[in-house]
């Protein structure tokens, strides 16, 4: 088990829905011997898409972790979801890898939920090589695919290879490092490829793609600069140096093509990763909270460290619970005891597995750097961290978004309620933005997701894994509530209890913001000991609203005095006193319903642009502009989420089935005032 740390590649395969994620994941484990056969989507054969429903809607729905080997490099490699509904899987993953390839489609290029994952991969500062795919297709373009990456993404790019013929046509790369072309043969399925001398036709847009890579990489190295300016040769080894070098800072993003479903440039993209992605050596060491110093530390990614993990996905299957987690430093070993920080309970780890999709293989020990699924660890939770229980660290959690959509759902019977609960707390459990609630005025269980198709999704699977035909109802939108002034509120609780008097006492101050935000401004009124239990008793109160009930956003929240009583003062009373005061501010601050307004966009061909934008002003949309495609139109517009319920069918009814559309939550804005009133009465019930 002692893999050389610097020769491990923690990767993910991100990009937009239908780019050729799994298609080049399947690829990638078929050329580096993990699998003998080659799974495809379209046949619901694909090793990576594991769930039945996978299988059916040739899409992936959550994040299937495997582990590959290629010359000598251990490359664990996540592929996740291109569907918005289930971006979640995207920032789980992003948070516990250290590189990723992004895929571009030759003909659609740079799409919205590219530009999405992009943002994401952003936020956690990850290196990145990208891969354009579908070279073979009608209508695909290398180089306007470029344009788009500079205009949308803002990316400095640096093309490593670039097509050997085009469309049907098309035969292999021009490796602009190497200065030789490689055809593939499809007797072999890609597995045999060879190298020839660059084409003549090819040879000027080789020279001017090498001059490129060389301006731009003279800029960080200063061995290429000289040469450069002494008109000396300058080999591939010091090219491919200094472009993992800045390829590791962020600053540039090397472009690679090929055909996943023609087998064509895998085996170069494969060189990419091992040449141009970091190992976990390369990454700086983690940081994280020390909590009985409340002071940062870090850990380096050796096995000398203290150990130290963060888990990022929740598994079930026949055996029980799996806890997949990224090792950030130090050693484990199967039967250690470890600690699971953030509820202060010591676990013990009863086996520990290396994850081949839903396939483990059982290993003895994992070391920093790997990827491993422990069993053994019951209170586990996304994002929670597991150390040495000698040597505790909290490390960063991934993001998780707020659910945008819910809906009631019910057992066929009443006896299978409990089976119900258990099924739904079983999934919160692995995902995350999928939340329970239990309505105690109506009796029912409120169900709460990312959008339409994740629900649905759910429902399947309630039905599949657990043998329940539960009922669904409509979805309805998971609104927000904000104030729209400033106003003040006292909280206070006094009640005698076993003959003990208690007492808490807080005046708090809300106002309009740009998030919501909780200021303690507190000096010596309240001793400190009560401060956090003034801050759980206003976070309780704003999870739900008085409007009706929705999560409070865009508020502050000054916690401005209070007063104390010497042996009354204790942590509950505070925590009411702390919910009153927050109740009585907001409800003289006029508080207003908000809605999520998503950002849509609309793939059509040209014939039906009129109709989809009429239907689409019907549904109180801003259309915000157009992209001009050679054979299709794109519509880019903000609309109100709950004017999109069935969007998927009505757009299949007006372009006789030839229209795709993607959205993801933009921003929370007021509803309009003509409809406002009679929103309010739908979404309260009265």
């Amino acid at each position: 088990m002692n893999q050389d740390i610097s020769k491990i590649r923690n990767i993910g395969i991100m990009a937009h829905i239908d780019a050729g994620k799994t298609t080049l994941s399947e690829r990638i484990l078929y050329y580096t011997g993990k699998v003998h056969r080659m799974g495809e989507v379209d046949e619901g054969s694909a090793t990576m898409d594991y769930l039945d429903q996978e299988k059916e809607r040739g899409i992936t729905i959550t994040s299937a972790a495997t582990t590959c080997y290629w010359k000598g490099y251990r490359i664990n490699l996540i592929d996740t979801p291109g569907h918005v509904d289930f971006t979640v899987e995207v920032e789980r993953s992003l948070r516990i890898l250290d590189g990723a390839i992004v895929i571009f489609s030759g003909v659609e290029g740079v799409e919205s939920q590219s530009e999405t994952v992009w943002k994401q991969a952003n936020r956690y500062n990850i290196p990145r090589i990208t891969f354009i795919n579908k070279m073979d297709r009608v209508g695909s373009d290398f180089f306007r695919v470029i344009e788009m990456m500079k205009e949308r993404l803002n990316a400095n790019t640096v093309i490593v290879n670039f097509p050997l013929g085009a469309e049907s046509n098309y035969k292999g790369v021009v490796s602009v490092i190497e200065g030789k072309a490689f055809i593939w043969d499809e007797e072999t399925k890609g597995l045999a490829f060879e190298e020839i001398p660059i084409p003549e036709e090819y040879r000027d847009t080789y020279l001017r793609l090498r001059n490129e890579m060389i301006d731009k990489l003279s800029l960080y190295d200063e061995e290429i600069m000289d040469k450069y300016l002494n008109n000396e040769e300058i080999s591939s080894e010091i090219l491919s140096k200094t472009l993992r070098a800045v390829t590791l800072s962020g600053v540039i993003f090397p472009v690679f093509c090929g055909s996943a479903l023609r087998n064509k440039g895998i085996q170069k993209l494969l060189d990419g990763v091992v040449s141009y992605l970091p190992s976990p050596l390369d990454i700086p060491p983690i940081k994280g909270i020390v909590p009985s110093k409340n002071s940062y530390e870090t850990r380096k990614p050796v096995p000398e460290e203290p150990f130290s993990s963060v888990v990022f996905k929740i598994l079930y299957d026949q055996f029980g619970k799996i806890s997949l987690a990224r090792i950030y430093s130090g050693e484990v070993k199967r039967g250690d005891s470890v600690l699971n920080v953030n509820t202060n309970e010591v676990e013990r780890i009863t086996k520990i597995y290396l994850m081949h999709a839903n396939k483990k293989v059982e290993v003895p020990s994992a070391i920093a750097g790997e990827i491993v699924g422990f069993v053994g660890l019951k209170s586990s939770k996304t994002g929670y961290t597991y150390t040495d229980t000698r040597h505790p660290i909290l490390l960063e959690p991934p993001f998780i978004p707020e659910p945008v959509v819910s809906a009631t759902i019910e057992p066929p019977t009443l006896q299978e309620q409990p089976k119900l609960e258990e099924a739904l707390k079983i999934i919160s459990e692995e995902d995350p933005t999928f939340k329970v609630k239990y309505d105690e005025e109506t009796g029912q269980s409120i169900i709460y997701g990312m959008g339409e198709l994740h629900l649905e999704v759910i429902l399947e699977r309630i039905k599949r894994e657990f043998n329940i035909k539960a009922r669904i109802g409509r979805p309805r939108v998971s609104y927000r509530e904000r104030v729209r002034r400033e106003a003040e509120g006292e909280g206070q609780f006094v009640k005698q209890t076993s003959g003990k008097q208690m007492f808490g006492h807080v005046k708090v101050v809300v106002k309009p913001y740009d998030k919501f935000e909780i200021q303690n401004l507190l000096r010596d009124q309240i001793p400190a000991q009560f401060h956090q239990p003034i801050i759980e008793g206003i976070l309780e109160s704003a999870s739900s609203g008085i409007l009706a009930g929705f999560p409070v956003m865009n508020t502050l929240v000054q916690i401005v005095d209070g007063s104390y009583r010497e042996n009354e003062g204790t942590e509950i009373a505070y925590k009411v006193a702390g919910s009153i005061a927050f109740k009585n501010a907001y409800k003289n601050a006029d508080p207003v319903l908000i809605e999520p307004i998503m950002k849509l966009e609309v793939l059509i061909p040209k014939e039906y642009i009129g109709d989809v934008v009429q239907d689409l002003n019907a549904r109180l949309a801003q259309i915000i502009g157009f992209e001009h495609r050679p054979d299709f139109e794109i519509v880019y517009a903000y609309v109100p989420l709950s004017q999109l319920f069935g969007y998927a069918t009505s757009l299949r009814s007006l372009t006789s089935g030839r229209g795709t559309y993607t959205m993801l939550l933009h921003h929370y804005e007021d509803i309009p005032e003509k409809i406002y009133e009679k929103t309010l009465k739908k979404v309260r019930g009265y």
